[in-house]
């Protein structure tokens, strides 16, 4: 798997960029469908099919419900197309949670044979949602070519972890768009970060939130509870806005401008803050297709307000896995938002800076604990060793150990989760507009450290283990 991941770094990625390049403006569309389409293959070659039927059923509901007379007839077909994204994306993703929950009330043992989860399917289903929502509500004609359809759905920088990319923020540069040489540079730039988030901080992070995840509840302290949570918010964030910054530097280089979808959220003052910096993607969907629709907060009473907020994170939560845990994390959420909507966030205003930021910070990794952890009894476990509530001790060797072979690598990652990379980004671009005498060395420094930091990144991915990314598993 390692030696897939050079192979798709050194080779594909080169061979694409270059056929892109030296194509005709025509079949530019045709070629990184192609490649998509190879891209998922490579990963999941028998669910390709899947895709591609799922592709075809929103072409053709789509067309259907823009040519549609009648707001209830196009009402029928988009509630029937809805149904059958969410018929396949429950399929392999819920199936078997609601199969056991049946069992579990009936006492009947149902036969089934659990299926793998297709990479990426709660993301493309997403997408196409989104794209059906939107013709129905005119706000994009439906698409007429399967090729472009096909293409806004599949692109691979973003296929198989996001971000959720809406097709009306897409629409014209499917049809239309242009590389300049800046683009070329920043997009590369971009996805030489996201990369060096992922090798050289989130795996590390990983193998220390791994090795004591996997300690029982007994074998626990303290200290190492709380180095295995820091650990795992951090890898979990470098991982997946490393995904994101790759998907994002990629359709840069091709042309196309995607969203950002994180904000560095641990810099965050309230819970309702770190949601609009954390997976920006998933959170204005939920807002936008579950939330509003819902009344949103344009509801008669102030109750219906929470409601909506809990049955929209707990949809959320329900959104990242078939798991109670994942549900209870994503209901966690929405009983702190409703919370800070009524009374906390008029109390945070009244506090220091600092101290609102250790209120999101606890908050935040407590989630994580649900997050990560298997189970309930797990998770409470974990818990009360990190507040001091067991009689496990508070340190051990190992606590002493993870700290200092570890410590780079977390110093690093903290340094990096505030925006002190975007304030020398703006610093030194201010510079150069003013200086061409400062602009050209710094270009040339530039290029030399990310010429460096790809030849150090590929020293450790040749000398690791596979470490596939947190979200191809959603």
């Amino acid at each position: 798997m390692v030696f897939s991941s050079l192979i798709f770094l050194y080779v594909f990625l080169p061979l694409v960029i270059i056929l892109y390049f030296i194509s005709p403006k025509w079949f530019r569309n045709t070629l990184l469908l192609i490649a998509s389409l190879f891209f998922y293959a490579w990963g999941e070659p028998k669910y390709v099919v899947l895709m591609l039927l799922s592709i075809v059923v929103n072409y053709i509901m789509g067309i259907f419900i823009d040519k549609a007379d009648g707001k209830s007839k196009r009402l029928t077909l988009l509630v029937a197309t809805i149904l059958i994204n969410l018929a396949i994306l429950g399929y392999y993703k819920y199936a078997g949670f609601f199969i056991d929950i049946y069992s579990d009330i009936t006492g009947q043992q149902v036969e089934w044979e659990a299926v793998p989860l297709p990479i990426g399917i709660s993301f493309y289903t997403f997408q196409a949602i989104s794209y059906i929502i939107d013709v129905y509500r005119r706000d994009v004609k439906a698409n007429r070519s399967l090729i472009d359809l096909s293409l806004f759905i599949t692109l691979f920088p973003q296929l198989v972890a996001g971000p959720i990319v809406r097709y009306q923020t897409i629409d014209e540069q499917i049809k239309s768009r242009f590389t300049s040489s800046s683009d070329l540079m920043i997009g590369t730039r971009r996805f030489i970060q996201g990369l060096g988030k992922k090798v050289l901080i989130a795996n590390p992070m990983g193998e220390v939130a791994d090795q004591i995840f996997a300690l029982s509840a007994g074998d626990l302290t303290t200290g190492t509870a709380w180095i295995g949570i820091i650990a795992y918010s951090l890898q979990i964030y470098f991982d997946f806005s490393g995904y994101s910054d790759m998907a994002i530097g990629l359709a840069r280089i091709f042309g196309f401008r995607f969203e950002e979808n994180f904000n560095y959220p641990y810099i965050s003052q309230s819970i309702t803050e770190f949601w609009r910096r954390w997976h920006i993607s998933l959170s204005s969907w939920f807002r936008d297709y579950v939330y509003f629709p819902l009344g949103g907060s344009r509801v008669s009473h102030q109750w219906k307000v929470y409601r909506n907020l809990l049955i929209v994170w707990t949809l959320t939560g329900f959104w990242h896995g078939a798991s109670w845990t994942f549900m209870a994390w994503g209901f966690y959420y929405g009983i702190i938002i409703c919370l800070e909507k009524k009374f906390i966030l008029k109390w945070l205003e009244k506090i220091p800076r600092f101290f609102r930021h250790v209120y999101v910070l606890i908050l935040v990794m407590i989630g994580w604990v649900f997050f990560r952890a298997d189970n309930f009894a797990y998770s409470w476990d974990y818990i009360k060793t990190m507040f001091f509530m067991t009689d496990n001790v508070a340190y051990d060797y190992n606590t002493i150990v993870y700290l200092m072979d570890y410590a780079i690598y977390f110093v690093a990652a903290i340094i990096l989760a505030i925006p002190v990379y975007i304030m020398y980004q703006k610093w030194s671009e201010t510079k150069a507009e003013h200086s061409i005498g400062f602009a050209i060395p710094l270009r040339i420094v530039q290029t030399v450290i990310y010429v460096g930091l790809i030849l150090f990144i590929t020293m450790f991915l040749v000398n690791a283990t596979h470490n596939p990314f947190i979200y191809f598993r959603f």
